[in-house]
């Protein structure tokens, strides 16, 4: 679990709630039903107007990475590409292929039938190149999601500011009703303007970010797989992967 993510959200709204105790504020005031309601429904639901399906639901699938990262180890992955490059040079790229019924992952999958199968380097590149770009690009669409949300949100909460001071001037000849009626006007801004700029837009480059991360590791065993299409030296290749980093 990344521990970084809940201590950084932990410290925004300390922040928060602490800067306003100090102001003499109680943390009650900031709490406002119909307020978050307007803002965090207001916002999700714009967000999911504008995004497909598909990008929609691989951006619930991925959101979990903001505390359960991608385990990508360089040096294990080196490891298995070596062991595969043993493996050709003794028994030939077809010895490879009793690896690829128990592998899970289909980057990998792919990658080794292409050895298998005897694919030239220059086309495998090319395939698994696009591979790379395609998987990068449609999570980068569901990463948009949550950064569309963050666009959204403080429109929404002004939205909210105004549905809230349409209700003061519409009690205005009842002084003991405006109270309430201001509350949703100034509390809505504040979730509208927290909402994105505490979690949305944090959340959108933290998994951009770890779609960067997977791009990387992709690109190591793509070197990888064409080094060993190429015949070249374990050891070799071994160097060459070394200076990876994600």
């Amino acid at each position: 679990m990344d521990g970084l993510t809940l201590l950084g959200v932990i410290i925004a709204f300390a922040a928060l709630i602490g800067g306003n105790y100090l102001e003499g504020g109680a943390w009650h005031l900031l709490v406002n039903y119909p307020a978050a309601l307007i803002v965090f429904g207001g916002t999700l639901g714009a967000a999911i107007l504008q995004t497909p399906k598909s990008s929609l639901s691989r951006a619930l699938k991925i959101i979990s990475w903001i505390f359960v990262p991608p385990d990508f180890k360089q040096k294990e992955t080196i490891k298995q590409i070596v062991g595969w490059s043993n493996i050709a040079r003794k028994k030939g790229l077809l010895g490879l292929d009793g690896l690829i019924g128990g592998e899970k992952n289909p980057f990998i999958k792919k990658g080794l039938q292409m050895l298998v199968d005897g694919t030239p380097p220059e086309k495998m590149r090319l395939v698994l190149e696009q591979d790379i770009e395609l998987l990068r690009e449609h999570d980068g669409e569901a990463a948009y999601f949550y950064e569309s949300m963050g666009g959204y949100a403080p429109t929404v909460g002004i939205i909210g500011a105004v549905i809230g001071l349409i209700h003061v001037m519409g009690h205005i000849g009842s002084p003991e009703e405006l109270g309430p009626a201001l509350a949703v006007a100034f509390v809505a801004t504040l979730y509208g303007v927290g909402l994105a700029n505490l979690l949305c837009l944090p959340i959108a480059n933290k998994l951009r970010a770890h779609i960067d991360r997977t791009a990387t590791w992709q690109r190591l065993l793509l070197d990888g797989l064409i080094a060993i299409a190429e015949g070249e030296n374990p050891k070799n290749i071994e160097a060459k992967l070394s200076g990876y980093q994600f």
